[in-house]
């Protein structure tokens, strides 16, 4: 059996979702582990429930056992949860994230198509994610600069217009969301309607 078949059985079987599956030199295997995400309720938000040690643990014993039952290969196996900056690679994955703010690269540059201030040649772009109104998915972000603690901005000053990029999966060559730090604590999300 196939090292991607074996690791995803064992990782649904005990109750979670696979990430991701990373081969690194001197034998690492490292197996990125996530809960199931489940669709909220209408107007009702389930609690953010997070990977722990525990979980890690569970996952590593039960890993190790069935990879040496079929005989793979490694000299060592890391499990742990995807991070500030989980990578995005199902409908479903962007789904759970609308809404945040996330990094893309496109697999080609945007060509004449891109109008505006946007190079032609830029396959890189922070945004916060949306559904598209025609399907598929949408980022929008702006290039001004964000304002320094305690800096003074003019309320004179024009904001750089708010650019809008479109695309699809397939022309993605990696979504992952973007790793910001906020000291202040997570601030509650509003409920599904409510803005």
């Amino acid at each position: 059996m196939a090292l991607q078949q074996i690791v995803e059985q064992t990782v649904a079987g005990l109750g979670y979702d696979l990430v991701e599956i990373e081969r690194s030199a001197g034998g690492l295997l490292r197996i990125t582990i996530d809960l199931p995400w489940q669709a909220p309720v209408e107007g009702v938000l389930a609690p953010e429930q997070f990977i722990t040690v525990e979980d890690c643990e569970k996952v590593t014993r039960q890993l190790q056992f069935a990879l040496e039952v079929d005989g793979v290969d490694y000299k060592r196996l890391e499990v742990s949860s995807p991070g500030i900056d989980r990578p995005l690679r199902h409908e479903q994955d962007f789904v759970r994230f609308a809404g945040e703010v996330i990094d893309i690269t496109l697999k080609a540059p945007m060509g004449a198509a891109a109008a505006g201030q946007v190079s032609a040649n830029r396959k890189k772009f922070r945004g916060l994610l949306s559904r598209a109104e025609a399907g598929g998915w949408q980022i929008a972000w702006s290039d001004e600069p964000q304002p320094k603690p305690g800096q003074k901005v003019s309320k004179k000053r024009v904001p750089a217009p708010l650019q809008v990029l479109g695309f699809t999966l397939d022309e993605l060559r990696e979504a992952r969301l973007a790793p910001i730090v906020d000291f202040k604590g997570r601030a509650a999300k509003p409920a599904a309607g409510q803005a």
